[in-house]
């Protein structure tokens, strides 16, 4: 009784149901919008999977397809194998994959008006993701860091084949108890509370001050985009490439906020934070450090201070900070949020490779702060991870 065509635009869509199915605290129609129009067409091509149940549209499953860097694929010992042959065979340097999810959500998510089969729902978008996928020509499909909220409707998936599962970089979550930032603080492990005083003592002592800003001048965003940038070259883990024009875009949205810090004499930006104030939830998406200012004035930690204040002036009970650059985020309280990838590659011996591999990822070898994470706190660990 499901049925689902895809779509090119978020235009295609009819507003009420985006409203329904991506309220808040879920990026909605304003975050794929802002993505289709940023001109990033060089990495993505953006879809949309309309279901529907009895001609009635019930589900949204937003998609896009993406020539992934194959050393964000295989495992590292392999990569002089394929940086040799991409030599003579370019297309091996790259992998194209269709996705269910967005690029740079924290989560991926398929929106369902409530009430209906969500098992049967995701059957039918993964029967015509196949399909789908073989019309771009891609190899590879997968659903993209999914919660188990929605990862148990993809279960039976895995029962019958049809994809494997590959553990992801789990997203973290701060819960913002009581009414101010001293709550927050108060709920710290004594241990992590005991660090954040001190390095808040020095932080404080740093000449600047916070702003907090909504719809930047073009002046402003030439900064804001700059520190982005220097951030972005810093990383190990690059999926994307955001360029200016999302910046302009995702700007213009209603409740998109920049928590800023600048020096006190000369007002130049050193640092922001990009908030969400969706509902009662905030989401820090983006940030951007100048690393040239001295270290003990512990910028991050200064610009999360004020982050965390402005949410609770804002009513917030929750902050979503994302993936990677765990290290200061485990000591700031965030707990992680478990994320999973489900997948299939159309070659089956290709295919059952990957699903070997795949069951030898698990946080402690993603990333060496999530390693020392799990040894610490084990029975935080999720049950699924080894």
């Amino acid at each position: 009784m499901y049925k689902i065509e895809w779509h090119q635009s978020v235009e295609d869509i009819p507003e009420d149901l985006w409203q329904k199915c991506f309220a808040a605290p879920y990026e909605g129609k304003w975050w794929y919008a802002a993505l289709e129009r940023a001109g990033l067409d060089d990495q993505f091509k953006f879809m949309y999977g309309l279901v529907s149940y009895n001609n009635k549209p019930v589900a949204i499953a937003p998609a896009f397809l993406m020539d992934v860097p194959i050393a964000l694929v295989i495992p590292p010992a392999l990569l002089p194998v394929f940086s040799v042959l991409g030599k003579i065979f370019p297309s091996l340097l790259y992998q194209r994959t269709f996705f269910i999810g967005s690029p740079c959500s924290d989560e991926g998510r398929v929106g369902c008006v409530s009430g209906q089969d969500v098992f049967e729902i995701f059957a039918c978008i993964n029967k015509s993701m196949r399909i789908q996928a073989d019309a771009l020509g891609a190899t590879m499909r997968v659903w993209k860091d999914f919660a188990d909220d929605q990862g148990s409707a993809l279960n039976p998936l895995l029962k019958d084949g049809s994809l494997f599962h590959l553990v992801s970089f789990p997203g973290t979550s701060l819960r913002l108890d009581g009414k101010s930032k001293n709550d927050y603080v108060a709920s710290l492990k004594a241990s992590r509370r005991n660090k954040l005083k001190k390095k808040m003592k020095q932080a404080n002592e740093a000449p600047v001050y916070v702003e907090v800003i909504a719809q930047p001048s073009t002046d402003v965003m030439d900064e804001i985009f700059g520190l982005f940038w220097q951030t972005y070259e810093k990383g190990n883990t690059k999926f994307e490439q955001l360029n200016r024009q999302f910046f302009n875009e995702i700007s213009r949205h209603e409740n998109s906020y920049y928590v800023v810090l600048r020096k006190n004499q000369s007002k130049e930006m050193l640092s922001f934070m990009l908030c969400f104030k969706l509902g009662e939830h905030v989401v820090n998406k983006f940030i951007g450090i100048d690393y040239s200012q001295p270290k003990e004035w512990f910028l991050y930690f200064r610009l999360w201070d004020a982050a965390v204040e402005w949410s609770y002036s804002v009513g917030a009970t929750s902050i979503q900070s994302g993936q990677t650059g765990y290290a200061p985020k485990i000591e700031l309280g965030n707990e992680m949020v478990p994320l999973s990838n489900y997948c299939q590659h159309r070659n089956s011996v290709v295919n059952f490779i990957y699903k070997m591999v795949a069951r030898t990822i698990n946080w402690n070898t993603l990333d060496p702060d999530l390693e020392i994470y799990v040894k610490a706190y084990p029975e935080l660990k999720p049950p699924n991870l080894k």
